[in-house]
């Protein structure tokens, strides 16, 4: 039996965890990383961390198996992101004799230089979120389960639109967005941008 229910500080390995063998366009990025958190890091473990009150996991018999995460300002969440997340990172990353892979570089260099979603998506679409799921809970609405919720506590809370970006790669992924309610916004080589208005 899965349930959900809110985040909590003990489910952040979880996070890192299911980022990891998840982060491949939605397959396992572990062979991909030396440094299996770097992944996590970006997507998963900052939301847990500075806005756990908007994080979702799933959980069965096995553990946790699945979040949902997100920002309902996602400015106001890089700027917090400045002052209370990436300086301690840049830091341990810092090291020009760290064993990296080009994909952990490819991750340092976004905690280095976060790229900003698109400002028209922001301004249109001003919250926005992430979901990965182990495979063990795929198929079953587990999901949809996930993202209706979030959903509901952030229009309960006044927000106006979300919007995501999918790896373009991932077409279980944006097959899984557009079925949810997201309209595709934009799309380049690498991702796939989605909103939805509240």
């Amino acid at each position: 039996m899965v349930t959900l229910r809110a985040y909590r500080p003990d489910d952040l390995d979880a996070l890192y965890d299911i980022c990891l063998v998840t982060g491949d366009g939605g397959k396992d990025a572990s062979a991909l990383h030396n440094d299996g958190k770097l992944i996590g890091h970006i997507y998963a473990a900052p939301y847990g961390v500075v806005e756990p009150d908007q994080a979702i996991v799933a959980e069965d018999d096995e553990g946790v198996a699945g979040y949902i995460v997100g920002t309902y300002d996602t400015d106001a969440f890089a700027s917090k992101l400045e002052h209370e997340w990436w300086p301690a990172l840049r830091q341990q990353y810092s090291d020009p004799a760290l064993d990296l892979t080009e994909a952990d570089r490819q991750r340092v260099a976004a905690i280095m230089r976060p790229s900003a979603n698109p400002a028209e998506l922001v301004a249109a679409y001003p919250a926005h979120v992430h979901m990965n799921l182990r495979s063990r809970l795929r198929g079953q609405g587990v999901g949809m389960a996930l993202l209706k919720r979030w959903v509901e506590q952030a229009r309960d809370a006044g927000v106006t639109g979300i919007h995501l970006g999918a790896s373009a790669s991932n077409s279980g992924g944006i097959a899984f967005w557009q079925k949810g309610g997201f309209m595709p916004l934009a799309q380049n080589e690498r991702t796939a941008w989605f909103g939805m208005k509240l």
